[in-house]
């Protein structure tokens, strides 16, 4: 499977606009149903990490970032089972809660994978329509 070069600035737009839905779904649960009110945070961030490890390595194929993404997730999430005074006072904080989380949860893994998932499906129709377009322009 042969990947197209990524658009940075398509996915520093795409960061953006995961970031803020990510915040609207902690700041706004109660509209959400009821398995979204957390489990939607938690797939958004994935999500945006997809997206991230997209931007910083633009030329790594789907699969690759998607793999890069969840191991990084995982590690972040096994990383809530460590508890020392420090890195608890950083959890403490709203930045240091939203990067690092509190408690880890086979959940949330689940929770990951479906937001990279989503990314990787979204990134591949992205591509698709993308060579489409530029095909149907070259046939002209």
């Amino acid at each position: 499977m042969q990947t197209m070069k990524r658009s940075r600035s398509v996915y520093v737009v795409m960061v953006a606009m995961v970031i803020v839905l990510g915040l609207s779904s902690r700041h706004w649960r109660y509209v959400l149903p009821a398995i979204l009110q957390k489990n939607a945070g938690d797939g958004l961030w994935a999500l945006m990490v997809f997206l991230l490890v997209g931007l910083l390595s633009p030329a790594l194929s789907t699969p690759w970032t998607a793999l890069v993404a969840m191991a990084f997730s995982a590690a972040d999430e096994f990383s809530q089972i460590y508890h020392a005074p420090w890195i608890d006072a950083i959890r403490a904080t709203t930045l240091g809660h939203l990067v690092l989380g509190s408690g880890f949860s086979w959940v949330d893994m689940l929770d990951y994978a479906i937001g990279i998932a989503f990314g990787a499906a979204a990134e591949q129709v992205y591509f698709y329509l993308r060579k489409e377009r530029a095909r149907r322009k070259t046939a002209r």
